[in-house]
């Protein structure tokens, strides 16, 4: 045996161990998103292309980048997860189009005004009953996670995605500027819309988890999290 195939074994072990490591995180982010998709949607599913990314993140992972294992195959596991569903559109073009809607007066409220546009604001501004907004949010959410490739952290970890395992120097440079405009965009939601993408998106807390912690209910956090998220497509709209 050469000093290359010795090599390559120890190679192949240790990717082995990372994936038998990590499995544990397949399961969490898809039910995670599962939480966040119709029931139709079978989560075994989303853990048979999780685990297409957990590989394919143990057979590329670099150390010397000084990201940790776990942060980077949660984007990659995430990623080919997203990859996967975005093959299939359930969404029918009358949500997309109230989506949009909503999108455009809150733009147009903000522009109006210089400060975020409440429930009441958006309603008003779209002729219906604030609870008819609220329904526009949970049909929204329902459907197709906000329209996937319009929800904000699916979009960072997706925009500059090299082609190659090594970015190149205006990749990294529009992925930086990216970034720094998606938290310039976050500082500016209000403080509650802030707080439930936080827990949501960093600590991974359910809707239910997230109602405890606010004291509110489950289906009120949906509409929050809905409005913060059209909201931030808004603001992303205007770069």
């Amino acid at each position: 045996m050469n000093a290359y195939s010795t090599a390559a074994d120890r190679e192949g072990f240790s990717n082995e161990g990372l994936v038998e490591e990590h499995i544990t995180l397949v399961k969490r982010i898809a039910q995670h998103l599962a939480a966040r998709l119709p029931s139709s949607v079978d989560i075994d599913d989303l853990m048979q292309s999780g685990m297409v990314g957990l590989l394919e993140a143990a057979g590329n992972f670099d150390a010397s980048k000084g990201a940790s294992f776990e942060t980077y195959a949660g984007i990659r596991i995430r990623g080919a997860m997203l990859d996967d569903i975005r093959k299939h559109d359930w969404t029918p073009r009358s949500v997309h189009h109230k989506y949009r809607q909503v999108a455009e007066a809150i733009n147009s409220i903000e522009a109006e005004t210089g400060r975020p546009a409440r429930s009441a604001d958006i309603a008003e501004r779209l002729g219906i009953p604030v609870e008819d907004y609220h329904k526009i949010l949970a049909d929204s959410a329902s459907s197709r996670l906000f329209s996937l490739d319009e929800t904000l952290d699916e979009t960072a970890l997706h925009r500059t995605r090299p082609t190659s395992d090594t970015a190149t120097p205006d990749q990294e440079l529009d992925e930086e500027q990216f970034r720094e405009g998606l938290v310039a965009a976050i500082d500016q939601l209000p403080d509650r819309e802030r707080l439930v993408l936080s827990l949501y998106y960093e600590r991974e807390m359910n809707l239910k988890e997230i109602g405890e912690v606010l004291d509110v209910t489950e289906s009120r956090v949906c509409q929050i999290h809905g409005q913060a998220i059209i909201r931030m497509r808004s603001i992303v709209s205007k770069w």
